[in-house]
Order: C-alpha cells, then sequence, then structure tokens
C-alpha cells in the first residue's frame, strides 16, 4: 500500500477539468471540490451524531458536534482564498459555467435537511434518478438532529408536545413554546441538566458556524460579481442574504430572550 494508493490520488488529482484556459478557473474547481468532500465529511459525522443523540449518548456525541463545527470554519476561511479570484478573473470564465450553481448542491441541502431547514422544492435540482436526488430524499423523510434532540427531551422528562415528536419530518419545522421551555429549564441549572446543557452549546457551534458561512459566503460572492443574477438563475446577492436569518434549532435561539 502506497500514500498515493491509499488516497486514490491518481483519479482525485485528475477530477479537476476547467473548460477554459484562464488560469483561475482550476483555483475555482478546487475551491468547490473540496467544499463538497467536506460536506460528505460532514454528513458522515451528522449521521453518528444523530445515532448517539437518538441512543442518548450525549456526552459521546459532543466529540463528533464539535469536529462538524471544525469543518465548517474551515470551510468558511476558505472563501478568503475564493476571494483572490477578481471581478475580471472571473468574468473571464463565468460564462462557461452555464447554468450550474452551487444552488444546486445535493450534499449542502441534505446537511441543511440534516439539521431540521427541510424545503422540498430543493429535490427539483436534482435530477430524478440520480444520486444526490437519492440523498436528499432520505434526508427529507428522515427525523433531523433537531427532532431528535427534541425526542431527547422528551424522554429526559420534558414536557414536549406530541406534534413536535409525531409529525412530517418532510415539513418545515415550526418552534413550539414548550421545548423553549425545557431549554429555560436546562440553562437556569445546567449543573442539573449537563448532558443537555452541553448539548444545547454543541448544537449551537454549528448553527452559529452555519451562520458565519453564509455571511461570508454573501460578502464574497458581492465581491467578485456584485448584485449580478447568478449562474443557476437564483438573484446571487439578494437570495444569499434572504438566508442569513435561517436558524437550524430555533429554540435554543429565542430561550436566550427569555432567560
Amino acid at each position: 500500500m502506497t500514500y498515493g494508493g491509499y488516497l486514490a490520488l491518481d483519479r482525485l488529482l485528475a477530477a479537476q477539468h476547467p473548460v477554459s484556459d484562464h488560469h483561475d478557473e482550476l483555483l475555482f474547481v478546487i475551491i468547490h471540490q473540496t467544499k463538497e468532500l467536506w460536506l460528505k465529511q460532514i454528513l458522515h459525522e451528522l449521521d453518528l451524531a444523530s445515532a448517539l443523540v437518538r441512543g442518548d449518548k450525549l456526552i459521546e456525541v459532543h466529540k463528533i458536534l464539535s469536529r462538524v463545527s471544525r469543518i465548517q470554519a474551515v470551510m468558511t476561511l476558505s472563501w478568503d482564498v475564493l476571494a483572490t479570484l477578481t471581478p475580471t478573473d472571473y468574468l473571464t470564465f463565468r460564462h462557461v459555467l452555464g447554468g450550474s450553481s452551487g444552488f444546486q448542491s445535493a450534499q449542502f441541502r441534505a446537511f441543511e435537511f440534516r439539521l431540521g431547514l427541510k424545503e422540498a422544492g430543493h429535490l427539483r435540482f436534482q435530477e430524478e434518478g440520480s444520486k444526490g436526488r437519492a440523498l436528499l430524499a432520505a434526508a427529507l423523510e428522515s427525523p433531523s438532529l433537531w427532532d431528535e434532540t427534541n425526542a431527547a427531551l422528551a424522554r429526559a422528562g420534558f414536557a414536549i408536545p406530541g406534534a413536535a415528536l409525531a409529525r412530517d419530518w418532510s415539513q418545515p419545522y415550526r418552534p413550539f413554546d414548550e421545548v423553549e421551555a425545557a431549554w429555560a429549564t436546562i440553562y437556569r441549572d445546567a449543573e442539573q441538566y449537563w448532558p443537555l446543557y452541553q448539548l444545547a452549546e454543541k448544537l449551537m457551534d454549528v448553527d452559529d458556524a452555519l451562520a458565519s458561512w453564509r455571511h461570508k459566503h454573501v460578502v464574497t460572492v458581492e465581491r467578485v460579481i456584485g448584485f449580478k443574477r447568478g449562474t443557476g438563475g437564483t438573484p446571487g446577492v439578494p437570495y444569499l442574504q434572504s438566508t442569513l436569518s435561517k436558524r437550524a434549532f430555533p429554540e435554543l435561539w429565542s430561550v436566550r430572550t427569555r432567560l
């Protein structure tokens, strides 16, 4: 076994196929391919995280969620590398992208779905019968990490409404006063509820990191293309700005006002 053989480097390093002859297109390809590799790892970690929460292994899940938030930090920093692409550089090869867009990333949408940000309309951007569509459909129809956390609260003795525990998982999550009240109790007596308290803070790390990633995405896109429309047909920066207020774990944010 060699280093290159173990990592399949021949295939990996042959997977970049710039369409133009512009020097900077390779950077654009590698940045986005790298993000997809990190998203693959995040989804791998979230599978285990959900299983651990489902099994009430709330201490063990800390390591997994810490890893996810650190990967997110690396992904956010990568926008700084892409920002070295000037508007002049990007416009030289932007036309070769056609209708392709990060908006169509099945893994990023699956990441959102796994956290609890469900929006079935994203399935239409995945080809029928494709692996991406299957990945997204499975994430849409399954309980999210936040759904699993609500179930863990119920098992811990908190009065979580049935509508939060047995619902159509494919539908967007709506906050519940009872869930917020449970977290208020936990935060007011962190010592008694330490595993749940720490779980909440690890989940906040992930949601916070996602918000930071979105913000840096907006700034980078505006820096490179201004307010032009996105290649995938989205409004570009205005669409990205509209996502900044999304929160995967809403009651963990609202409870801070309640405390």
